[in-house]
């Protein structure tokens, strides 16, 4: 009788550690095989078992795609570079520049960059020019008029105009060509003889 509740105890046990791993599988006994075969593997091939245990537990997820953004902004950039050299300007290093070169570059640079962009944008004050003080009424939109020094109390403030700030009105900024990168600022040239 002692044998055969020892034989019963390790049926049972075998039924629990099948039910156990069912369960662990995932309700798949697909891939018990598998199994079977890389614990036999693992037995016999040490390098194996050692590669397999510095291996994360989940595949590496694929990188997320990453979307790249409009380069819509970047369109007035680059007709400021074309026409008027704006970010060379911006770019270069004028620590090695005297005064003079600089004042002589900005004279020649100002009125091109303001030219492209009165082209292309149509720009109107936020607030009249011209006036030394200003009522900002309740309800102001605080992305067009910013509030600076003693700020305290309850709109309307009234205070000294030190900039009229800029609106866009109008932007007339055409359409890229087809198959151009948006992204290219300038093209690099490079002079063939």
């Amino acid at each position: 009788m002692e044998i055969a509740l020892i034989v019963l105890y390790t049926l049972l046990g075998v039924v629990v550690l099948f039910v156990l791993w069912v369960i662990l599988a995932g309700g798949s006994l697909g891939r018990l095989p598998v199994g079977c075969q890389a614990f036999l593997r693992a037995l016999r091939d040490a390098a194996w078992a050692e590669k397999v245990l510095q291996e994360p537990a989940t595949p590496p997820q694929p990188k997320p795609e990453v979307k790249k953004p409009s380069g819509e902004a970047l369109r007035l950039l680059a007709i400021l570079q074309r026409e008027s050299r704006l970010v060379d300007f911006l770019m270069d290093d004028l620590s090695r520049s005297d005064d003079a070169q600089i004042a002589a570059a900005l004279r020649d640079l100002q009125p091109k960059a303001r030219a492209a962009l009165e082209k292309h944008v149509k720009l109107e004050p936020i607030l009249p020019e011209g006036q030394d003080t200003v009522e900002v009424p309740a309800g102001f939109d605080p992305s067009a008029i910013q509030l600076i020094g003693n700020v305290s109390g309850q709109p309307p403030f009234r205070g000294t105009l030190n900039h009229p700030g800029w609106r866009v009105r109008e932007l007339n900024i055409p359409p890229l060509p087809k198959g151009y990168d948006e992204f290219v600022i300038a093209p690099a040239q490079v002079e063939l003889s």
